[in-house]
């Protein structure tokens, strides 16, 4: 019963449909058409029926569009999500059994889709690992930045971190199927994704009723990754209480660029002094240069490395097979 439940909700494609200008400064207007995933894959409904406590009503059209980063660069973000989807990037090659669940950022206003998302799993699948792509419920989903009255709003209910921990529940729940090994599954997030690697590695009490007998799995992740983080370095420069760290955090990779404008290098640093002061195994990486955003396409930065040291650490914490002695003396 348990396994008819979860194929009917992770085979159930979503296509929603998208609507109009965006109208925010550093985008251009709206493109045509729902955001779809890479060709060949599918993205799937994480709940079997509505999203759970939202309001009740019509709901907006989702949209997608173009935000300018730099001249001549653009990445897309979509932005008003209340189907929150998964979707599934199988690992190019060998298939390690692991698996990481990713987080675009965003501000919880918007998923910055390609740049933290669909970029970062294909490199993920290049390295052999099952790569699941979270669409999580924006805007207003978490603790944000209300331009408007402009300071920082912690909404009643987080629909986003709901969402996180019902992905890595029905990852899980659906290891066999996958070819995944349940007790390697990590999370990886950029920015306000950061704050979802946070949070799902320390809050363990689901957000949301159970739907299913998925919802009586783990949803704390094997190990996590959080790079340029938001949203946890609160007044007073102290880590966002509601983040307690203590034994059962799972071991953490952090990284972060010491000249960020928008994620302040304390974000990191907080977290980092909090997993040190309880004991988490964990590695901390600060560039000098590198500002926010940067993904994957930093390339002529020293920070560019970062996807060799996440390669490194994970096989350090036997996520990935080390290399055997005979194949590090070879030329």
């Amino acid at each position: 019963m348990l396994k008819k439940l979860l194929f009917m909700t992770f085979a159930a494609a979503t296509f929603v449909v998208q609507a109009a200008d965006p109208g925010s400064t550093g985008q251009r207007p709206a493109t045509t058409g729902a955001w779809k995933p890479p060709a060949g894959l599918t993205q799937a409904r994480i709940w079997p029926g509505a999203s759970p406590d939202m309001p009740e009503g019509s709901k907006p059209a989702e949209v997608m569009f173009d935000v300018k980063k730099v001249p001549g660069r653009y990445y897309t973000g979509i932005t008003e999500v209340t189907v929150p989807t998964m979707t599934v990037f199988k690992p190019v090659g060998d298939n390690t059994g692991a698996a990481i669940v990713v987080f675009p950022g965003g501000g919880f206003r918007l998923l910055a889709i390609d740049l933290e998302g669909t970029e970062i799993c294909e490199w993920i699948t290049r390295k052999g690992i099952t790569c699941v792509l979270l669409k999580y419920r924006v805007p207003k989903s978490n603790h944000y930045w209300d331009r408007e009255e402009g300071r920082h709003v912690t909404p009643a209910v987080p629909f986003a971190l709901q969402d996180a921990q019902r992905t890595i529940r029905l990852v899980r729940a659906t290891s066999d199927q996958l070819g995944i090994d349940p007790s390697k599954i990590g999370v990886l997030g950029m920015s306000a994704g950061g704050y979802l690697v946070a949070q799902t590695s320390n809050i363990s009490q689901a957000t949301y009723s159970p739907v299913d007998a998925a919802d009586s799995l783990s949803s704390l992740p094997d190990f996590a990754i959080a790079l340029y983080p938001g949203h946890l370095c609160r007044e007073g420069a102290t880590l966002d209480p509601t983040i307690e760290v203590s034994e059962r955090t799972p071991p953490t990779f952090l990284l972060a660029a010491w000249d960020d404008p928008t994620n302040k290098i304390c974000n990191t640093t907080v977290y980092a002094h909090a997993l040190a002061s309880a004991g988490v195994p964990m590695e901390v990486h600060v560039f000098a240069a590198g500002g926010h955003a940067f993904g994957l396409r930093h390339r002529e930065l020293p920070i560019a490395s970062w996807p060799s040291l996440v390669e490194t650490w994970l096989k350090a914490i036997n996520v990935l097979a080390a290399p055997s002695s005979a194949s590090q003396g070879e030329d």
